[in-house]
Formats: structure tokens, sequence, C-alpha cells
């Protein structure tokens, strides 16, 4: 049986947060019910092309009345933690800045380890509780022989939430609970239902909280013209592969490494932003073959199934969120912040900016940020 043990629950208002509160308070622990008001979802609706409705986005209004009714529904204590201004400057100044030097950021891994497993975790003990439990599709256990916290996939395959967590800290998976790694999703919303829990039916959240229908270019001249600051000129030369000028470009935010449309030029065969280069303002286009690569350098790392990197190992990555895990070697560097990836096979589009995360079977090993 659970001790009288108090655990945070982080109530996002979906059905998956919700039903980890209806499994926990089921099982007899007392709860306390935290919703982190992130984004106001309504800050930029004066501001040209922004639109009014948040409807399809996690952390709006909606999501945070939904949450208050199931713990009502649970009789659970209730609150919501204003981390706006954290938000802003953890996660909104550094997406703004990594596009405008011409790099594609990844702000959920952002938000999960400054704010959902970070300010989280402080107010939790504030509050009485020394652990917290997600939603996420995910497990955790501890291994006694390495003495370490591992960070595993889910059942559902589907639902892997694992790449987006690669940056927590040993303690905190030490203290937070993911009772639905083990779940399929048709099963947690079955348990919902059991739970009779009003959303159990309510579709996921598909977009980032505070980019309306995923146009971060609309995001970032509204946020700009918010703060009263101009964009600033990244317009450059748009070059192939060998260095021919084909064009010139309005600003190096408007792409990203992989696209093919809205290059402003035209050509006999399709062309793909190949690379970036920020510091000379130039984009780089070539054909969908020049797009492969079989190296990475990932700075900013943190390890989990392992303490460091001291000799080469067999690991497989993932370089972004749908992207198939693929084989590749990975060895330390000159920097101990920075490792080296050489993959078994060349792979399509990998994309400074982005999160490259490793894993040995279901284990995370650990991940960093691609440079």
């Amino acid at each position: 049986m659970p001790t009288q043990e108090t655990i945070a629950v982080a109530m996002s208002g979906g059905v998956d947060s919700s039903t980890v509160a209806a499994l926990l308070r089921a099982e007899g622990y007392n709860l306390v019910g935290l919703t982190l008001q992130l984004w106001n979802q309504r800050r930029l609706a004066g501001q040209p092309g922004m639109p009014e409705t948040t409807e399809g986005r996690c952390c709006s209004l909606d999501d945070v009345y939904d949450a208050r009714r199931v713990a009502e529904q649970l009789g659970i204590p209730y609150y919501v933690v204003n981390q706006q201004e954290r938000f802003e400057q953890d996660v909104i100044r550094p997406f703004v800045s990594e596009y405008l030097s011409g790099r594609t950021p990844v702000p959920c891994t952002l938000c999960n380890n400054h704010l959902k497993f970070d300010q989280l975790l402080v107010t939790a003990r504030q509050i009485g509780a020394e652990r917290i439990a997600t939603g996420h599709y995910a497990r955790n256990e501890y291994d006694p022989a390495r003495g370490r916290w591992i960070l595993k996939r889910p059942a559902d395959a589907s639902k892997d939430q694992t790449y987006f967590l690669f940056g927590l800290t040993q303690e905190q998976l030490s203290r937070t609970l993911f009772p639905l790694g083990s779940h399929t999703k048709p099963q947690v919303r079955a348990l919902a239902e059991e739970h009779h829990l009003a959303l159990a039916q309510k579709p996921d959240s598909q977009e980032i909280c505070f980019i309306p229908g995923g146009d971060y270019k609309l995001f970032l001249d509204a946020y700009l013209a918010e703060q009263n600051e101009r964009l600033p000129d990244t317009s450059g030369e748009l070059v192939t592969t060998d260095g021919t000028v084909l064009g010139h470009h309005d600003g190096i935010h408007n792409f990203t490494v992989g696209q093919r449309k809205g290059l402003g030029v035209a050509a006999g065969t399709p062309l793909y932003v190949i690379q970036i280069n920020g510091a000379e303002r130039k984009v780089v286009v070539g054909s969908h073959e020049n797009l492969a690569a079989t190296t990475l350098r990932a700075g900013r790392v943190n390890w989990i199934a392992i303490a460091q990197l001291d000799a080469p190992i067999r690991v497989q990555i993932k370089i972004r969120h749908r992207h198939e895990p693929a084989w590749a070697t990975l060895a330390p560097t000159e920097n101990p912040n920075e490792v080296l990836a050489t993959f078994d096979e060349p792979q399509r589009a990998i994309t400074p900016g982005q999160a490259a995360v490793f894993y040995s079977g279901d284990e995370v090993t650990g991940g960093g940020w691609i440079l």
C-alpha cells in the first residue's frame, strides 16, 4: 500500500495527465494537482495575422479549466503556478534567437528541461511533495549495478516521448513517476472512461503552445513587433554547394535544413536547403543526395545511462522526433561536452539546433544538441 507520501501531479488538462491523477488517487496516494501557466495564448492576438482562437494547442485556458475540473472530481487540491516570465526567458527568447541565427530549435525539450522538471519539482517541494508524476509516455527505473536512474522507452512506441526528455538529470529522474509508461494510448483512454473522466475522449494537443498553426515565421514577426524590436536583417545569398550564387533571400530565419518549397529560385531539378550559414547569412541549396550526411557533432550533452563517455560506443540515434533511430558509433571529442557520431548509413537533413538522442535498446544513453 502507498504511504502517506504526497505526490504532485503535473496536470495539463489532457487525458494523459488526468488519467495519471485518477490512477494514483485510486491507489491511495495523497495528491496535489499543479498546472504551469506558461504562456498567455491571447497575448499576441492583436498582432497582424495572429489568430484569436487557441483551440488544439496545449496549455490553453480551456486546458486549465479541464485540469481544475478533474481535480475537483478527484477531490484533490489544485493550484495554477505562474511561470510565464521563466518560460519567456528560457524557451521563447532562445527559440527566437536560434531561428534568427539559422538554427532550428526544439522548444518542447527546453520547456521540459527548464520548467516541467525543474520549476515543477521546486514547487512540489514547497508544498510538501518530494516527487512529481506526469503523463509522459516514458519509463524510469533505478539500476543498482550502475548506481544510476535509467530512462527507457514506453510500451506504446507510437507515443514515445523520450526524445524530449533526454535532458533530465539523475535527481529529476529519481523524483519523477511516469505511470503511463507501461500503457498504450487506447488503454489510457479506457482507464479514463473507467474512472468516469469527462475528457476521456479529448483530442491530443497537436501544436506547440505558442506557435499558431505551426507558422513560426508569423510568431517571430508578431513577437518582435510586440517587443518593439525590429526583425534583424538576415538577408543574403542563396548559393549552391560549389558556391555559385543563384539569387538572394530575405532572411535565414525563413529556411530550415531539408526545406524544398519557398526557396525563391527556379531550377531544372528540385533543390533543397543543405546548410544555413548564419555568420555569412548564406543559404546553401543542393540536390536530394546533398542532404545526406554520415556524421554529426552534438554539444551540451547530458548522460543518463552512463556517467560519461570515455571510449567509442555503439548506439542508435534519433535526429528528430519522428526519425527512425539509426545505428552509429558515438565517440568522445577533445571537448568533454561534445561528442562525434558516425552513422553506418547516411542520414537525411541533419539539422543544427535539433536534438540528437542516443539509445541502447530501450534505454536512453543520453543526448545533446546538434551543432
